[in-house]
């Protein structure tokens, strides 16, 4: 069952404008593997008309005709590869990644999991029973991700049946929620018993974490912050993954005005990710030349308190982090995550290529030597 003040809204333009934005129709998108136009009343009124910033955030929930025409694959991190039963992703050692929904409050437009998300999805499960048993027998994963879609999409009582699954595991030390409910719809926190939910988490000496997506700081309001004040008040970690979005948030001076209020609201700025090369989005990908430009001005504008996120690719061989490009012209980038556990930390370049957005962009082994 999903949450009931679940709002969605059909594709018209906020603040009744007439504009011709919506340029696709539902059954082209569907064709076309591309979500159709969903986003709730919320954003919609508290965010897109009020922020002051509806001609960037617009771009985030309004479908273009971009996304027709752009190629991309539906799956670029492997997460096929990394399935290890209905329901279950473990990539990393530490964590399983757990698919408790195929639904979004909203729908963004450059989503990595459009194969999955507005359903109906084969990779979600709702028993959980095999896949507390497979957590209970790698005593190497010490962290729970609920993700899918969107976890808080989901009724408390729901949640509250994951929960029991894998609380009881004893080599458990957190348990995340990977969210834009923070964003589309924060009243969800004002749910009594979501706020017991967290709090039975800490009595179980396990830290509750919430990993929001916040992109840009017009998309902070008043009842996402007084959220995030009341569930640090019971224990409730925080982080946000930011992803770079050409014509959203790639500027500077947006950026560091983002993690400064992040930082002040407690919220530890993790991640900046680029953009995947999913289908139906690669007009939202920045070069990485440029994506290494805006970075370097980024950390010039934050204190050092302040410089906690890594600009991540999220690759099929791991989260790479991009570092810089040398006087070489080569790319140089870090493992900070891998599926091969000898390559953790370990830096490599390739020669960078103008244009390019990804590291399958980049001259591959058989054109180039790679440098470690």
């Amino acid at each position: 069952m999903l949450h009931p003040d679940l709002v969605t809204k059909s594709a018209q333009g906020a603040a009744g404008s007439t504009e011709s934005r919506c340029v696709s129709s539902r059954q082209q998108l569907i064709d076309s593997h591309i979500h159709p136009h969903k986003v709730t009343e919320f954003y919609e009124q508290q965010i897109l008309c009020r922020s002051g910033c509806y001609e960037q955030l617009k771009r985030i929930v309004e479908p273009s005709e971009a996304e027709l025409e752009s190629s991309g694959a539906l799956d670029t991190s492997g997460e096929h590869d990394n399935t290890k039963m209905k329901g279950l992703q473990h990539k990393y050692p530490q964590t399983a990644l757990l698919l408790v929904t195929d639904q979004c409050f909203s729908h963004c437009r450059f989503c990595f999991r459009k194969r999955l998300v507005g359903g109906p999805s084969r990779e979600v499960e709702q028993d959980y029973g095999n896949i507390s048993e497979y957590i209970k027998r790698h005593p190497e994963i010490t962290d729970v991700l609920l993700s899918g879609g969107d976890p808080f999409v989901l009724d408390t009582e729901q949640l509250q049946t994951v929960i029991d699954h894998v609380l009881p595991i004893p080599h458990l030390v957190s348990i995340r929620f990977g969210t834009r409910s923070l964003v589309y719809y924060p009243p969800r926190f004002r749910d009594k018993a979501l706020t017991d939910l967290f709090k039975r988490i800490r009595m179980a000496k396990k830290t509750p974490v919430i990993v929001t997506h916040i992109d840009h700081i017009g998309e902070v309001s008043e009842e996402s912050e007084l959220a995030v004040k009341r569930l640090r008040r019971f224990g409730v970690q925080f982080f946000n993954q930011t992803v770079l979005l050409k014509n959203v948030n790639d500027d500077s001076s947006v950026l560091a005005a983002t993690f400064r209020r992040l930082h002040t609201l407690g919220i530890r700025p993790y991640y900046l990710f680029q953009a995947r090369p999913v289908k139906g989005t690669l007009h939202f990908q920045v070069p990485l030349h440029r994506g290494v430009e805006i970075v370097h001005d980024v950390n010039r504008r934050l204190s050092g308190i302040e410089k906690t996120y890594r600009y991540i690719m999220a690759h099929y061989t791991g989260k790479i982090e991009v570092l810089d490009i040398g006087e070489d012209n080569r790319l140089y980038m870090r493992y900070h995550q891998s599926t091969d556990r000898r390559k953790i930390g370990m830096i490599f370049s390739r020669p960078h290529r103008e244009g390019a957005c990804w590291l399958d962009d980049l001259p591959c082994l058989s054109e180039v030597s790679e440098t470690v």
